[in-house]
């Protein structure tokens, strides 16, 4: 017959080898749950960085289309100006120098204003940066791989335990 104190020692041993190979497990699946969610994480930056510079790009392209179409108007405005400057017969270039001073003013305003939606994608996008470095940071926690030797002594003890409960 099978002396008890073995058996059980035997099967705190089992036990032992089990409970190491499934904390094993559990640690490469959550360290390739980690990778898996860091990747979508970086995939999100990216689409969110794009549609960043994608709307400074519209914005550029519709503040550039609002600058030729004022530059039309305002070249119609001088040419509308002296035509009747002309036929009243009276010559002066101050209307005309006040038409360009309040163009230069509006385009000196939309230059400003160019630059402030430049300082604020800028920041968005630091932003942005920042939240993935958050995001990375949480996601990327050391994963807890089981020791073999640890739980070899844990095992040893526990079938020791038994042994000695058993005999």
């Amino acid at each position: 017959m099978c002396n008890p104190a073995i058996a059980m020692a035997a099967v705190s041993g089992v036990q032992g080898v089990l409970q190491f190979s499934a904390q094993r497990q559990q640690a490469k699946q959550q360290a390739a749950y980690q990778a898996q969610a860091q990747a979508v994480e970086r995939q999100r930056f990216q689409r969110e960085q794009s549609a960043t510079r994608l709307r400074e790009a519209q914005d550029k392209e519709a503040e550039a289309r609002k600058m030729e179409q004022l530059a039309l108007e305002q070249r119609q405005r001088v040419s509308t100006g002296v035509t009747a400057m002309g036929e009243a017969g009276a010559i002066s270039e101050a209307p005309i120098d006040d038409l360009y001073a309040q163009y230069g003013r509006v385009k000196a305003a939309q230059t400003r204003q160019q630059e402030f939606k430049a300082v604020g994608t800028e920041l968005a996008l630091e932003e942005q940066g920042f939240g993935f470095q958050q995001e990375m940071m949480r996601l990327s926690k050391p994963v807890s791989k089981p020791s073999l030797l640890l739980s070899a002594l844990q095992t040893g003890t526990q079938a020791a335990r038994s042994y000695k409960e058993f005999s």
